[in-house]
């Protein structure tokens, strides 16, 4: 099932999209969604980020090509850092330039959408609290990631988690294909079998420290091929399974 938010004439609703036709969501999307009255075509209706998290908690250097592009190892435990839900955009929104930096970057990734609350979860328990995946771009101003000492400015500023364009509840997210294009040309093509934290391994660590509530996401980590952008380019993600993110960004 793909689950959504759209933007209606009375507001934001949660949808269920099937092929190329967009229904009402009745109920929860948390439990038992059913597909309600017909809303519109998917062409014509503007999907919004698929979700509101309180939270993104993200994870750095976990795919290992990416960490030896990087010059670094993978870290003994999963890297953690935060992005506030004021990060989060959806499919076709701009990402806005931060102010004062001088490089941007992209980075594809598979998020993780929870469907309940969850805390200490237990190995082998994960897919319990699993609503279904997502694509994410991890914005990152690289310059302030460098200089700052943390990252919150680098990762966290406004429009710097675009989400989208659905959660899809029905994948097998081990061994995924995902890309990354920037004005059409590949940038980034991995498969999350080269992740070094499995998904159930972050879900076990993360909810040692963060209580994780419905709507909240995880972000596993980007595959190699990062690199800058520029006012006017467009980076478009794919994951297999899912579909595709494409954000443009602007000054």
């Amino acid at each position: 099932m793909k689950l959504a938010r759209v933007q209606t004439d009375t507001g934001p609703a949660w949808a269920i999209v099937e092929g190329e036709t967009v229904f009402r969501l009745e109920g929860s999307p948390f439990e038992h969604p059913t597909k309600g009255e017909r809303i519109g075509d998917l062409a014509s209706t503007k999907l919004l980020a698929p979700c509101q998290p309180t939270k993104v908690v993200c994870i750095g250097l976990n795919y290992r090509a990416h960490a030896a592009e990087s010059g670094q190892e993978v870290p003994p435990e999963p890297l953690m850092f935060l992005k506030p839900p004021t990060s989060v955009v959806g499919p076709g929104e701009d990402v806005v330039w931060a102010p004062g930096s001088e490089r941007i970057d992209y980075e594809a990734e598979l998020a993780v959408v929870f469907k309940k609350r969850a805390k200490n979860v237990a190995p082998g328990a994960y897919k319990d609290y699993v609503l279904g995946y997502t694509c994410a771009n991890d914005i990152s101003a690289r310059d302030f990631q460098r200089g700052d000492g943390q990252w919150a400015r680098a990762k966290g500023s406004d429009t710097f988690c675009p989400l989208g364009p659905w959660i899809e509840t029905e994948l097998d997210a081990g061994n995924v294909r995902i890309t990354g294009k920037l004005n059409g040309e590949v940038r980034q093509d991995s498969t999350t079998a080269d992740l070094a934290f499995t998904i159930e391994q972050l879900i076990t660590h993360l909810t040692k420290y963060f209580t994780m509530e419905p709507g909240d996401v995880l972000i596993t980590g980007t595959p190699a091929g990062i690199g800058p952008m520029n006012p006017g380019d467009e980076y478009e993600i794919t994951i297999e399974g899912i579909g595709s993110l494409k954000n443009r960004i602007r000054k």
